[in-house]
């Protein structure tokens, strides 16, 4: 099955006392990177969600975003009294200095910084936190990994598409191959011909053989041609496998087009230079989405 390394993911779990939100990001990338933005105190478990990820991702570079956010309870909160005397004390001190006899209200005192307290046995931690933050993790991955599958399908669609253009073009070309020779056997049986019945020069038969098999031996590109349906069939082969490899069809893309290449630079006929032109073209589209197959 094909995946893309292009996906999103999300998921939630709140309940009395927790609420998580978790994204999932993928981009392509040559290697595996990761990129993760949680509160404070929470980035310790980076390589719990490195090992969590990996399971399901094997290169790209995956940007995750973790939210978490405890529910705050009436008994999770105490009023610091000694903070709270101070303050006091001190503002109705300064109320005599400034001979104002206003009341101190309570309410303006307990804004005041360290006056209220949130009770630490309550905070909770990264570590007690993490079973709830994996299954959620969990769940972003699983329509993560529905995303890049779907994409994944349009994609493998498409590449077998132009798979089929090339093998048809390579049809062509194999059909064209054989009448290149012929065509310059013409062609300089034809000159000499010329030639000789303006200056009645004597060629022997022997010296044109000679020519056209030099000139077949330079164009011929069955090699080519075999090698290129070959890595076609190995592409399908790949296409085929339950994970499939992004980097083995970019290695085999590569041999492709220096196999297209070298049919066009030996060939020497216009006609299969345009066929090697559609054969390139797709071969490009071919790599270009490949880049983005994990």
């Amino acid at each position: 099955m094909v995946l893309s390394m292009t996906g999103y993911g999300e998921a939630q779990h709140q309940d009395e006392s927790l609420e998580i939100a978790v994204e999932v990001r993928t981009i392509n990338s040559r290697y595996f990177k990761l990129a993760m933005r949680a509160p404070e105190g929470y980035n310790s478990l980076e390589s719990q969600v490195e090992a969590e990820i990996r399971k399901h991702i094997k290169r790209g570079t995956v940007q995750v975003g973790i939210r978490v956010q405890r529910q705050s309870a009436s008994d999770g909160y105490r009023v610091n009294e000694a903070v709270l005397r101070g303050y006091y004390d001190q503002l109705v001190k300064f109320q005599g200095q400034l001979n104002d006899a206003g009341p101190v209200r309570l309410e303006s005192l307990l804004l005041l910084p360290g006056v209220v307290e949130e009770d630490s046995a309550g905070s909770g931690s990264a570590a007690a936190d993490w079973p709830l933050i994996c299954d959620t993790l969990q769940s972003a991955m699983q329509r993560l990994a529905a995303m890049r599958a779907e994409e994944g399908r349009a994609m493998g669609t498409d590449l077998r598409s132009n798979c089929t253009t090339i093998a048809e073009q390579l049809a062509h070309v194999e059909k064209r191959a054989p009448r290149v020779v012929d065509n310059y056997r013409q062609r300089i049986t034809d000159r000499l011909q010329k030639l000789l019945s303006e200056y009645e020069v004597t060629v022997e038969a022997s010296d044109i053989v000679r020519e056209v098999g030099m000139f077949a031996e330079r164009t011929d590109i069955s090699e080519e041609i075999v090698r290129l349906k070959s890595h076609l069939d190995q592409f399908d082969t790949i296409m085929g496998e339950e994970d499939v490899s992004g980097r083995k069809l970019e290695f085999l893309t590569q041999e492709m087009f220096r196999e297209a290449n070298t049919i066009g630079s030996k060939a020497n006929d216009a006609e299969i230079a345009l066929h090697v032109i559609e054969i390139k073209a797709s071969i490009e589209r071919m790599r270009e989405m490949i880049q983005n197959i994990e």
